[in-house]
């Protein structure tokens, strides 16, 4: 018996080592993971350091070089005069950014105010129609249960002999009315139920601008973006301020301080009297007529004129006088003009 007993023992201690064993493979295969996970971590970290590294190195270069410059009497102020240029840039790009924008929701708005103006038309007419119908229902009905009250008022007038003969046939009468009424009120809970779906419809979704409006958009925008250039095209500031937002500090030489300083004034005085310009409207709209009848497009789906179709400046006077010259502002994308076009 005391064997038996040793025999029938050993076994769940077996179980029990096979069982530690497989935890410590499990655990062992779980540590692999995890340390090439780590691994892996450590190597992403790597070189997002060594881009941080060069990203860094690249910036202080830029910081020498301009150190350099500033230090450097000859050209001082040519760097002076390049960031001024550049700022010109930027606050054109903020303008005409902006004017995109507002154009843009302001199109949107009137047609989709325009569209919901068409939907709830069409929605008081569908419930016009039905309370007509609910209408000329009830009328139908007032007159029936004014027809049940008076075959109700004839039974009960009817004398013995007459109940005999015709009360029959009046509570036939009867019954039939009651049973129509009882349909007519069906009818009419589905008629309430249509007004109140039709009252309770929310408004659909806008599906956006259509081809033509998303042109019409981009002339408008072209037409600005033809009135900065036509601004600051006086001794070639807006050329200059492109150049400036292309290249680096240094490419450009503007010359002696002298030339430099009247570089910076003149773009002073051009920008205060563009912001003192405000009745340019008729002639934004005149100017955008006159791209759109040159504008071509590679297909009908297009909203963005071909290269080359929209390469004239208008210039426009007091008097209406047209005038054209050649500078393909969206081919150049002056002004990021190609970031703010309608797609």
């Amino acid at each position: 018996m005391t064997s038996l007993t040793g025999i029938f023992k050993a076994v769940p201690e077996e179980t029990q080592d096979n069982d530690k064993l497989v935890d410590l493979f499990r655990n062992r295969a779980e540590l692999k993971k995890e340390f090439a996970a780590l691994r892996n971590e450590k190597y992403q970290l790597q070189d997002r350091l060594k881009q941080q590294e060069g990203t860094t190195a690249r910036v202080q270069q830029k910081m020498d070089h301009i150190e350099n410059l500033l230090l450097d009497r000859e050209w001082v102020h040519n760097v002076v005069a390049f960031y001024q240029l550049r700022r010109l840039a930027a606050h054109c790009k903020v303008k005409l950014a902006r004017f995109a924008e507002q154009l843009k929701q302001q199109r949107e708005q009137r047609i989709h105010g325009k569209s919901l103006d068409e939907w709830n038309a069409q929605r008081g007419r569908d419930a016009a129609a039905i309370e007509a119908q609910i209408g000329e229902h009830r009328m139908q009905t007032q007159l029936m249960e004014d027809q049940l009250q008076a075959e109700r008022h004839k039974l009960s007038t009817m004398n013995g002999i007459s109940k005999m003969f015709s009360g029959k046939n009046t509570r036939g009468k009867i019954d039939e009315i009651v049973a129509t009424l009882e349909q007519r009120q069906s009818t009419e809970n589905e008629h309430l139920q249509a007004l109140d779906k039709i009252h309770n419809l929310s408004p659909p979704d806008h599906d956006g601008l259509d081809i033509a409006t998303k042109r019409s958009i981009n002339f408008m925008i072209l037409a600005f973006a033809q009135q900065l250039y036509l601004h600051f095209e006086e001794d070639g500031l807006a050329a200059m301020a492109k150049e400036a937002d292309e290249k680096s500090v240094g490419a450009v030489n503007y010359g002696t301080k002298f030339e430099c300083d009247e570089i910076i004034e003149k773009i002073e005085q051009r920008w205060e009297s563009m912001e003192s310009v405000t009745d340019y409207a008729e002639v934004m709209k005149k100017r955008a007529q006159l791209i759109a009848g040159k504008a071509k497009f590679r297909s009908d789906e297009d909203v963005l004129p071909a290269n080359g179709s929209a390469a004239i400046v208008y210039s426009i006077d007091s008097n209406g006088v047209v005038k054209e010259k050649d500078a393909n502002l969206l081919g150049d994308n002056y002004f990021s003009i190609a970031k703010v076009l309608s797609r």
